[in-house]
């Protein structure tokens, strides 16, 4: 064989490993929808994994997955949404909230979603019932927007001589209006003047605990959303540096400085959703599986917190908690 057409040949043989990764079939792709952002969702995100690897799925090698996170901007989810229904995923998982929820039910009635949310689906207007959800959403609901009148009754038995307290939400979330309607009447019930404000950003959030100061409430409830949770921290040192008692959702708060969280751990429920991701591509329609209803509900207190607000926190409050921070 000539010089010329050994090299040749060794040209052809060279491309032999790049035809054959051309020729391997594409991994299929989900779309993973979330308002929040990647740095705070990491653990949840990570448990979301674990529940598709326990179904025999992993990232990287027999899927892939296409994330969209908004950072708190409810505006920019039906755009992200539509992008993933432009990409023609096989299916899409919203893990946190209605409004997110919506932005994907909008863009495709025949792409599956799989949501996990903390209110009730059904009076959300997502599915027609837990046990049917027909359509093509299904998913987990954790206990948390109706769990807004007991955080108000555990607020008034950290602080019982408070008459004033305030409650924070965002007027963009859809459960904004129902949190409160339900808070104002846990509140008349216990003889407490409940004054709503209102953030969407960072700079309502200074702006609604500088009129927290001008109000003079005795404390302070946060109401359930995904940009709150985002801020989680940023809440905890702001509730701190105020003074204020304040309980919100979940830990992230507490151990940055509020008094208390109360809510369903979401860990659980996100491995739940990765359980379903896996069923529903494997050939499950979302209406014929269940919404899955995850009620595992804890109490985190910050005795640190308690100690440097100048409150006296009941023995029964410590004992009952299911974390102390002290």
């Amino acid at each position: 064989m000539r010089r010329r057409e050994f090299i040749a040949g060794l040209g052809s043989a060279a491309a032999w490993p790049v035809v054959a990764r051309a020729q391997q079939p594409a991994l299929p792709v989900i779309g993973y929808l979330s308002s929040g952002s990647q740095g705070i969702s990491g653990e949840r995100l990570r448990m979301f994994l674990r529940g598709l690897s326990e179904a025999g799925l992993s990232e990287g090698k027999n899927i892939a997955i296409e994330y969209r996170w908004a950072e708190g901007q409810y505006d920019r989810l039906p755009r992200l949404a539509a992008d993933l229904v432009g990409r023609r995923v096989r299916l899409i998982v919203v893990p946190d909230s209605v409004v997110t929820v919506r932005a994907a039910k909008a863009a495709t009635s025949t792409i599956p979603v799989v949501f996990g949310i903390g209110a009730d689906p059904v009076k959300s207007g997502l599915v027609t019932s837990f046990s049917r959800p027909g359509g093509n959403l299904t998913g987990v609901a954790r206990l948390n927007v109706e769990l807004e009148p007991k955080r108000l009754e555990l607020l008034h038995e950290l602080v019982p001589t408070a008459k004033k307290v305030a409650l924070l939400v965002n007027p963009a979330n859809p459960n904004a209006e129902p949190s409160s309607k339900d808070t104002e009447a846990a509140a008349r019930s216990l003889e407490i003047a409940l004054r709503v404000l209102k953030a969407s950003n960072d700079r309502d959030l200074d702006l609604a605990f500088g009129e927290l100061d001008a109000l003079g409430a005795a404390g302070l409830m946060i109401a359930p959303d995904p940009f709150f949770l985002s801020r989680s921290a940023r809440l905890g040192q702001l509730a701190l540096a105020h003074g204020i008692p304040a309980v919100f959702q979940y830990r992230e708060f507490v151990a940055a400085g509020g008094l208390l969280s109360y809510a369903g751990n979401p860990m659980d429920s996100y491995r739940l959703i990765g359980r379903y991701t896996v069923r529903i591509l494997g050939g499950e329609k979302p209406s014929d599986l269940p919404v899955q209803q995850y009620a595992n509900i804890e109490r985190i207190l910050n005795l640190k917190t308690a100690k440097a607000l100048g409150l006296t926190i009941p023995e029964t409050l410590v004992a009952t908690a299911d974390e102390v921070i002290q």
